[in-house]
């Protein structure tokens, strides 16, 4: 039985998934030492790229050629908002102005292709440069939601974080986008180098908050 594409991709870019989860900033997630300091850093951040990638989804919806894809892309954009809704609750826990995030280079650059490739490619090049993201974060939640223990997990210091990208709503998102990617996009160099460039942003993201200076 042939391999779906989003499978296909995933397989191929597991290497950068994995350093992406052994990264300082998660491990310490993970164990639940992370310096809130570079965690209200990367709320600031992540906030600031989900604005991005809900003007992504908005636009698949405006590429959309028929109904069914319409509406599948508004189903992921209700997502994005909602866990935008999550971030609010988190900058408002911390105290971070989201109206005046300077983004660092590293998040300004990946949104700068997400949205780019939005706007000027067709859909499934789209879909290619989105669905990094949501598996990436279904990886690293279910990932940390093993090794913390679910039940633990009220008590753990990042456990709101872990339960939501570890749940069973952000993981059936997930795979609607990847349903997407297989029905949209077809094997090829593109696909796959777009594919490719949007984990390697993602890892350079969570590099970001212990490497770089707020």
């Amino acid at each position: 039985m042939p391999v779906a594409l989003h499978e296909l991709l995933w397989r191929e870019n597991l290497d950068v998934a994995q350093a992406c989860l052994h990264r300082p900033f998660v491990r310490s997630l993970a164990d639940g030492r992370l310096d809130f300091s570079a965690f209200r850093r990367y709320v600031a951040e992540d906030a600031f790229f989900l604005e991005a990638f809900a003007r992504a989804y908005a636009l698949g919806i405006a590429h959309s050629r028929n109904s069914a894809t319409l509406r599948q892309f508004h189903a992921l954009l209700n997502a994005a908002i909602e866990e935008l809704r999550l971030h609010a609750a988190y900058a408002e826990k911390l105290k971070i102005d989201l109206g005046r995030v300077e983004p660092c280079a590293a998040t300004r650059a990946y949104t700068d292709f997400l949205l780019a490739t939005a706007w000027g490619a067709d859909l499934g090049e789209t879909v290619a440069a989105m669905t990094p993201c949501m598996r990436l974060y279904a990886y690293l939640g279910e990932q940390l939601a093993e090794e913390v223990g679910r039940p633990s997990l009220g008590s753990h210091p990042f456990g709101d974080w872990i339960a939501t990208y570890s749940g069973a709503e952000f993981q059936a998102a997930t795979r609607l986008l990847e349903s997407l990617l297989d029905s949209l996009a077809g094997d090829g160099p593109q696909i796959r180098g777009v594919y490719r460039y949007a984990m390697q942003c993602e890892l350079r993201f969570f590099s970001a908050p212990l490497e770089e200076e707020p």
